[in-house]
C-alpha cells in the first residue's frame, strides 16, 4: 500500500462553524469496525471512531468523508489520494450495509421521523419526480419547497435528483425558457434551484458547480419573482470581474479551482439571502465546499515554488511597471487572505515558505514606494505576517544590514507610513500603530528559545527607531525664543492646532504609554535623557481635550510605577505645574479632564508617595486649598503633616540624603549614555526632508489632498533647550521655567495662557473669557493660575 494512499488530515467543526485541523496521519480500520488515525509525526492517536450502523457518513469532492458523532461535533477526513478515500468509504458502507456508490449513507433524523420511516414500504424510499418539462415546472417547484422542512424527504429528493441526472435536464430547460422569454417558468426555476441549494448536499453541489453548469445555476438565480427586473449576475462574472494572472498559471486544475471558488463564493455572499439566526446551518455544506477549495488552492500554489519565485522576482525588480507591481502586491494580499482558512500547522508552513522566498525584504521595498494602493496592500500583508509571527519579523529586522541611514530599516519605514497617513481619520495609522505595539510587546517575546529576544530587540528599537517615532512629538512641543525682551524663553503655546496632527500625536502617546508600562529600563532612559515627560506635558495646553488627556495619561502611567527615579525627575523638573494649571484653567467645569487630574492626585494620596506629596504641598497647596468639592488636596495636606510629625519625632525613614540620591541617579543615567544618545538635530533635519518629500509626492498624486498642517508638514523648530535635553545625561530642571530650583513655582508670565476646551462646556464661556481680558477681572468660574 502506498504511504500516501491513506494519508489524511483530521478536521473538527468548532462552535463558530469553522473547520479546525487536528493533525495529519494515516487512517486504518481496526477489526473493520473502527476508524483510527495515527499521527505521522509522533505516532499518537489523532482519531479513534467506531463505525456505528445509524451514523450518517457523507462522501464529498472525491477525497472527503464527513460525519457527526454527537450533537455539534462534526468530523472530517481529507484524503491525499482519491483511491484511499474510496477504500475507506467501502469499509464504512460495508459495515452499514450500504452500496458504496451512494454519497451519503443515511440522514440524521429525530425519533418520530425514524419510526415513520421504518413503517414506510421499501419502494417508497425514493421520491418520484415529475417529468422535466416546461409545463410541470410549477409542480417541481412546489415539490422542492415542500421537502425542506423534513430531513428524510430532503435526503430522498437529493437521491432522486442524483440518480436521474435531473439537475442537468433542469438547466437545459432553463436555457429554453430564457430563449423564449418564458418569465413564469424562469421564476419557477429560481425557486427550484434555490431549494436544491438548501438541500445542503455536497454531491449536488459538485454537479451544479461544475464548469458546464455553474453559469446556468447563476442564471436561474437572476430571476427572483420579487424583482421587477432580473439581476445581471452572469454579466458581472463574465465581463466586469476579470481574472488577472500576475504570472500565467499553467496548471489547468488550479485555474478551474480558482474560478469555481470565486463563483461559488459570489453565490453565497451576493446572490443568496443572508441566513437568519435560525438558518445558520442551512448552507453549512456550501461553506465547507468553499473552505476546502481554498485550502486546496493555497496548497497547490505553495507547492509551486517556480511560480512564487517568479512572483517575488518581478515584485522587487525596479524595471517592473507600476500597474504590474500593483497587481503582484494585490495577488499576495489575496494569497495571505486565503491562508487564513488554513489551520495553525498549515499556516506555519505557508508563512515559512513566504519568509524563505523573501517576503519581508520585498515588503521593505514596496512599502517605501509612492503608489498609495501598493502601500495599503503591502500594509495588509505586513499585518498578516506580524499577527502570525512577531518573532519572525523582529528577527528579520535585527538581522538587516546596519545602514548609515536608519530610514531604510523596515520598522522605520512602517513608522513613517504611520506618520504620513493621508487619511483624515488616520485609519491606516491606527492599524500600523497596532502592529508596532504587537512587535514591541514583551508578552510575545517569552518563548524559551528566544531568551535574549526581548533585550536585543528593545535595545535595537530604542537605538535605531525610537527617535523616528518621537520626532513629530518633539517637533510639536519645542520651545521657541519668541519673547527675548525680558530674557525668558516662551513655550510654543498651543502645540498642534491641526486636528489631524493632534490625532497623530495622540497615537504616538498611546504607544509611548504602552512602552512605559512594559519596557521599564529602556523607556526610562529615553524619557530622562530627552526630558520627554516635560515636552509631553506642554500638550496640556492643547485646545484638543483628547490630546491633553493623552498627555495626562502618559504622566499617570509613569507615576503609577511608583519609581523613585521617576519621582525625582518629576520633582526636579517641576512637572506638576502644567497639570495644576490645566486644572485651574478648567475652573468648576465637571468634565473628563477634571476627573482625570483629580484621580492622579488621589492616587498619589492613597499610595502615599511621600516625595511627590511633599513637593505638591510645599509648592502648590495655596493654589489648591480652595478646591473643596473633593477632599483629595486636604488629604494630601494631612498626609504631609503626618509625615512631618513623624520626622520631627525621628520616625521618618522614607527620605534618603539628597546627595546620595543624586549620585545614584548620575551613575544610573550614565550607564548606557553612549548607546542611548541620539543626535536629534540630525533626526529633525532628516525627518523634515522626508515630510517635505511626502508633501510633494502627495500633491502630485491628488489635487485635493488633505493637508497635514497649514504648512503641509510638521514644524521642526528647536531651541537650545531641545539640544540640552539631547546632549545632557541629566534631566533638565524644567521645560517651562528658567528657575534653578525645582521647588520654585514658575511665573505665570512664562506659561501659555490658553486654556483647554472642556468636554462639558458652557455657551457663555467665550463671552466670559473676553470680558476677563477686557476688564482684567477674575470670573468666579476661574481659579488663579500659579504665580498669579
Amino acid at each position: 500500500m502506498s504511504e500516501t494512499r491513506r494519508r489524511v488530515k483530521v478536521y473538527t467543526l468548532n462552535e463558530d462553524r469553522q473547520w479546525e485541523d487536528r493533525g495529519t496521519g494515516h487512517v486504518d480500520t481496526l477489526k473493520d469496525t473502527t476508524l483510527t488515525v495515527t499521527a505521522e509525526t509522533d505516532g499518537s492517536v489523532l482519531l479513534e471512531s467506531k463505525i456505528k450502523p445509524n451514523t450518517a457518513y457523507q462522501k464529498q469532492q472525491d477525497t472527503l468523508i464527513v460525519w457527526s458523532e454527537a450533537e455539534n461535533y462534526d468530523l472530517a477526513l481529507s484524503f491525499q489520494e482519491k483511491a484511499g478515500c474510496d477504500e475507506i468509504w467501502e469499509k464504512i458502507c460495508q459495515v452499514q450495509g450500504k452500496d458504496p456508490s451512494v454519497e451519503i449513507t443515511q440522514e440524521p433524523m429525530d425519533e418520530s421521523e425514524e419510526e415513520r420511516f421504518e413503517e414506510m414500504p421499501e419502494n417508497s424510499h425514493l421520491i418520484e419526480l415529475p417529468p422535466c418539462d416546461e409545463s410541470r415546472l410549477e409542480e417541481i417547484a412546489e415539490l422542492v419547497t415542500s421537502v425542506l422542512t423534513s430531513p428524510i424527504r430532503r435526503e430522498k429528493l437529493a437521491l432522486a435528483l442524483m440518480s436521474t441526472a435531473y439537475m442537468k435536464k433542469l438547466l437545459e430547460l432553463f436555457r429554453t425558457c430564457e430563449e423564449s422569454n418564458h418569465r413564469e417558468g424562469l421564476h419557477h426555476l429560481y425557486e427550484i434551484v434555490r431549494g436544491v441549494l438548501f438541500l445542503n448536499k455536497a454531491t449536488l453541489f459538485e454537479v451544479m458547480f461544475s464548469d458546464d453548469c455553474i453559469m446556468d445555476v447563476v442564471g436561474c438565480l437572476e430571476y427572483d419573482p420579487t424583482l421587477v427586473q432580473p439581476k445581471r449576475h452572469r454579466e458581472f462574472l463574465t465581463k466586469t470581474a476579470k481574472f488577472k494572472e500576475v504570472i500565467p498559471i499553467t496548471d489547468l486544475e488550479l485555474r478551474q479551482k480558482i474560478h469555481q471558488t470565486y463563483r461559488v463564493q459570489y453565490i453565497q455572499d451576493i446572490i443568496l439571502p443572508t441566513p437568519s439566526v435560525f438558518e445558520e446551518n442551512v448552507l453549512s455544506t456550501l461553506s465547507s465546499f468553499i473552505f476546502f477549495n481554498k485550502v486546496e488552492i493555497v496548497s497547490m500554489l505553495q507547492e509551486d515554488e517556480k511560480f512564487l519565485t517568479e512572483v517575488f522576482a518581478q515584485l522587487t525588480d525596479e524595471a517592473t511597471e507600476e500597474n504590474k507591481r500593483r497587481e503582484l502586491v494585490n495577488f499576495f494580499k489575496e494569497f495571505c487572505a486565503f491562508s487564513q482558512t488554513l489551520q495553525p500547522q498549515n499556516r506555519d508552513a505557508f508563512f515559512k515558505t513566504l519568509a524563505n522566498l523573501g517576503i519581508l525584504p520585498a515588503l521593505e521595498i514596496v512599502m517605501g514606494m509612492e503608489d498609495v494602493q501598493v502601500k495599503m496592500a503591502a500594509t495588509d500583508i505586513f499585518s498578516y505576517l506580524v499577527e502570525f509571527s512577531p518573532s519572525m519579523v523582529r528577527e528579520f529586522v535585527m538581522q538587516e544590514p546596519q545602514q548609515a541611514d536608519d530610514d531604510v530599516l523596515l520598522i522605520n519605514v512602517v513608522i513613517k507610513q504611520m506618520i504620513c497617513d493621508s487619511d483624515p481619520e488616520l485609519g491606516g495609522a491606527v492599524q500600523l500603530m497596532g502592529l508596532l505595539r504587537t512587535l514591541m510587546d514583551p508578552e510575545n517575546m517569552l518563548a524559551p528559545v528566544n531568551k535574549t529576544e526581548k533585550s536585543e530587540f528593545l535595545s535595537f528599537f530604542y537605538k535605531n527607531c525610537m527617535h523616528v517615532l518621537t520626532a513629530p512629538l518633539l517637533a510639536n512641543t519645542a520651545e521657541e525664543n519668541t519673547d527675548l525682551t525680558d530674557g525668558s524663553a516662551a513655550v510654543n503655546p498651543v502645540c498642534p492646532d491641526n486636528f489631524q496632527t493632534a490625532q497623530l500625536l495622540a497615537l504616538i502617546l498611546e504607544l509611548l504609554t504602552f512602552c512605559v508600562e512594559h519596557h521599564t529600563y529602556h523607556i526610562k532612559m529615553y524619557i530622562m535623557n530627552k526630558d520627554l515627560l516635560g515636552r509631553v506635558l506642554t500638550l496640556m495646553n492643547s485646545k484638543h481635550t483628547f490630546l491633553a488627556l493623552c498627555a495626562l495619561r502618559f504622566m499617570r502611567r509613569i507615576i503609577g510605577l511608583k519609581d523613585e527615579y521617576y519621582n525625582r525627575y518629576i520633582v526636579e523638573g517641576n512637572l506638576f505645574e502644567p497639570v495644576i494649571n490645566a486644572l485651574l484653567d478648567n475652573g468648576t467645569r465637571y468634565n473628563l479632564l477634571n476627573s482625570a487630574i483629580i484621580e492622579l492626585f488621589e492616587f498619589i494620596k492613597v499610595e502615599d508617595i511621600k516625595s511627590l506629596i511633599a513637593h505638591i504641598v510645599d509648592n502648590f497647596y495655596k493654589a489648591l486649598e480652595s478646591i473643596e468639592y473633593v477632599q483629595t488636596f486636604k488629604g494630601l495636606k494631612g498626609r504631609y503633616e503626618q509625615e512631618k510629625d513623624r520626622q520631627s519625632r525621628g520616625l521618618g525613614r522614607y527620605r534618603r540624603e539628597a546627595r546620595s540620591f543624586e549620585e545614584d541617579e548620575d551613575m544610573w543615567l550614565n550607564e548606557d549614555q553612549e548607546e542611548e544618545d541620539v543626535d536629534f538635530d540630525k533626526c529633525k533635519t532628516d525627518y523634515g526632508k522626508y515630510m517635505e518629500s511626502e508633501k510633494v509626492k502627495e500633491s502630485q498624486d491628488k489635487e485635493n489632498h488633505p493637508k497635514r498642517t497649514s504648512t503641509g508638514c510638521f514644524k521642526f523648530t528647536f531651541s537650545h533647550s531641545a539640544e540640552t535635553a539631547t546632549n545632557s545625561s541629566k534631566p533638565p530642571p524644567s521645560s517651562s521655567s528658567n528657575s534653578s530650583k525645582a521647588t520654585a513655582p514658575v511665573s505665570s508670565s512664562h506659561l501659555p495662557r490658553t486654556g483647554l476646551v472642556g468636554l462639558v462646556d458652557y455657551p457663555d464661556d467665550e463671552d466670559e473669557d473676553e470680558e476677563e481680558h477686557d476688564e482684567e477681572e477674575q470670573s468666579p468660574r476661574k481659579r488663579p493660575r500659579l504665580g498669579s
